[in-house]
């Protein structure tokens, strides 16, 4: 199995699993990359994965369509999203057999309503588990909240968080270096944030991804994974003044976490916004 990330438009990446001459894409904003790493590898393409319904995520769905082997491939994204049909919709907890693969459908909803993420836990061959998470969490950072909450995009989060550690996280947006200054801000001390940020720049100098990333190295530089450490907290309040007062939805946002931390977390999503 090859797992590879495709560059799109600017900063997008569309990632391509593959088996054997089969394949399957994530997210594929636009049609041209993919055609052209099917042409390159001689590969069939046999599903398309998508995780929300932004453009840059789905623009490319209609014009692949035809390279779908023999009509048989299908597409499946999120049942609450409008992604361009014909799409075979996803609930929680569902799952994806394809290229003798199993998916899990996790509701991630944050960057907007109805975002869901795929899971594949085991790859076999001795790999590590993949988390194809759309625009809910970056490296180093996490998406804007179009549609959702604060405490929902928390709870998306804190479910990623709980992955094991070696997962690999395959973000779609190449933003690393941009995050790791903001987090950089927040934990100028954090010293494996540090050291990552310098090999993210040796990797970008070389025209090389940043990507994937890891849940456990995320949980050690992403700040909003880390809105209960006294360092981000610190940071946060130095920044702007703020109480935990608000209060989730049952359900809404992580029963483990104090409710300061989603405090944190929404101030630290505003700084975030506001960063230059």
């Amino acid at each position: 199995m090859e797992l590879t990330a495709l560059p799109a438009f600017t900063d997008n990446y569309i990632w391509m699993l593959s088996v054997g001459r089969d394949a399957l894409v994530v997210d594929p904003g636009e049609a041209e990359p993919v055609i052209a790493a099917l042409r390159e590898r001689d590969l069939h393409l046999r599903g398309i994965l998508v995780t929300h319904h932004h453009g840059d995520h789905v623009g490319g769905i209609d014009a692949l369509r035809p390279w779908l082997k023999d009509g048989q491939g299908q597409v499946w994204g999120p049942a609450s999203e409008r992604i361009p049909a014909p799409f075979t919709p996803l609930s929680e907890g569902q799952h994806v057999s394809l290229l003798g693969l199993d998916f899990e459908v996790l509701e991630v909803p944050g960057h907007t309503a109805g975002h869901i993420a795929f899971v594949l836990r085991q790859p076999g061959g001795g790999q590590a588990p993949m988390l194809f998470c759309g625009d809910t969490l970056f490296s180093g950072g996490c998406g804007r909240l179009f549609e959702g909450t604060p405490a929902q995009m928390q709870a998306s989060l804190a479910r990623f968080a709980a992955l094991p550690a070696e997962t690999r996280v395959c973000c779609t947006h190449e933003y690393t270096l941009s995050n790791l200054r903001f987090a950089r801000e927040i934990e100028p001390d954090n010293r494996a944030l540090a050291e990552y940020q310098t090999w993210c720049e040796a990797q970008r100098a070389q025209g090389q991804p940043t990507l994937p990333s890891r849940v456990g190295l995320e949980l050690q530089i992403n700040p909003f994974l880390r809105c209960t450490e006294p360092s981000v907290q610190a940071a946060a309040r130095r920044h702007t003044s703020f109480s935990p007062t608000q209060r989730p939805r049952p359900g809404e946002a992580p029963q483990d976490l104090p409710p300061e931390s989603l405090a944190v977390f929404a101030a630290l999503r505003q700084w975030k916004n506001d960063y230059r």
